[in-house]
């Protein structure tokens, strides 16, 4: 079977975007769904060597677009993070990288006609229910194809894109804080861990780095030795956050996990040096089942909510030349590829309401996918 694609990269990832009506040709349920992408991806190999994945958790993503003309947003989509040596695809998470190449693709594709000065794509996420919206330069109405916008972690440039996370958080665990506490402490196995469980762009649990031995001097250090402790702390506080029993399987996507730590000197994976007034926190995540070599959009718009919440393991991280919040700050995140900057907004009573990020996004390739059954390739 044939299925069209587009190829995108939006930030640090790399996603095929799909029609949903060409998909309806051939899955006809959310399982059905599944099965069509692990198959075009060619998931079942480690490489995804007979489909069109890459091989790694950032380039192994894609989403289903529906265009919702007369709705409260402009499209919905449903985002997939496919599994690389397994069949399984979690419906369970969202990627701020791929709402970035999103909101390109609407303005390219036509489901949003451009405006003459910009263009903003209002985006609602199906997995979690996030609302976001990204905005795009279309001076004289002109569609972009190219641009110059870099992010940290990419040094190809691409068409900017304001990318906005807007409130209300919850949509996936219930609650902002899903335990009802700042901060609480995460037993895995016989050891307990200071740990910060939010839901905001996607759920996360963030841990601190020197609780758990991580040096984040250098972002090219031993947080492969701690996987194993990640990934069991993933495990426990998707329990405690109402995300799984504790008789199912836990989940490789969510709730996203990092460790942080106070700003400070660090080397980051290309080797330069960030010194620590650059940045106002420093923070590594893991992707799936490996280092994250960036960071996430998602899971930087829960370290932005988290920040703003003074006795959160993010909160207590923050540098000493940290603003108070304020209606409008900046937060200064240092990952391994570089300081990313959010934008943070609350309203009156202080909450945060929007978390905004500049991206960029390029259309790569459209291509009709000849889609190989995994039970095909067995025979």
């Amino acid at each position: 079977m044939q299925l069209r694609g587009h190829w995108y990269r939006g930030g640090t990832s790399k996603c095929w975007l799909f029609d949903a009506e060409d998909v309806a040709q051939h899955a006809g349920s959310r399982e059905e769904v599944i099965e069509l992408l692990a198959d075009a991806f060619g998931a079942t190999d480690a490489r995804q060597l007979d489909g069109v994945g890459g091989g790694t958790s950032t380039t192994s993503k894609a989403a289903v677009i529906t265009a919702t003309p007369d709705g409260s947003a402009d499209l919905e989509y449903l985002f997939a993070q496919v599994g690389i040596g397994d069949p399984t695809v979690e419906l369970g998470s969202n990627c701020g990288n791929c709402a970035t190449a999103i909101a390109l693709y609407a303005v390219q594709s036509g489901i949003v006609i451009p405006g003459e000065g910009t263009t903003r794509v209002r985006m609602r996420n199906l997995n979690t229910g996030a609302v976001l919206s990204g905005t795009i330069a279309t001076p004289g109405g002109r569609v972009p194809t190219s641009g110059h916008a870099r992010v940290p972690g990419s040094k190809a440039p691409g068409v900017p894109v304001s990318l906005s996370f807007h409130a209300p958080w919850g949509q996936t665990a219930g609650a902002l804080l899903p335990t009802g506490s700042m901060a609480d402490q995460l037993t895995v196995g016989t050891v307990s861990f200071a740990a910060t469980m939010v839901d905001a762009g996607a759920p996360a649990v963030f841990l601190r780095a020197d609780g758990l031995g991580i040096d984040l001097s250098s972002m090219t250090g031993n947080l492969g030795d701690h996987l194993h402790q990640l990934i069991a702390a993933r495990a426990s506080a998707a329990v405690a956050m109402g995300l799984r029993k504790p008789e199912e399987p836990p989940q490789n996507a969510v709730p996203k996990v990092g460790v942080v730590a106070p700003p400070g000197d660090y080397t980051a994976s290309d080797g330069r040096m960030i010194t620590a007034d650059s940045h106002d926190v420093r923070v590594r995540m893991l992707s799936m089942l490996a280092p994250h070599p960036a960071i996430g959009l998602t899971s930087a718009v829960a370290v932005s909510v988290a920040s703003a919440l003074p006795e959160s393991v993010v909160g207590k991280a923050l540098g000493p030349a940290h603003a108070a919040l304020q209606a409008t700050r900046l937060l200064r995140i240092g990952t391994p590829a570089g300081v990313i900057t959010t934008e943070i907004v609350t309203d009156d009573s202080g909450h945060v309401s929007e978390v905004a990020l500049h991206r960029a996004a390029r259309h790569l390739a459209v291509a009709d996918i000849d889609v190989a059954r995994a039970a095909a390739l067995t025979a």
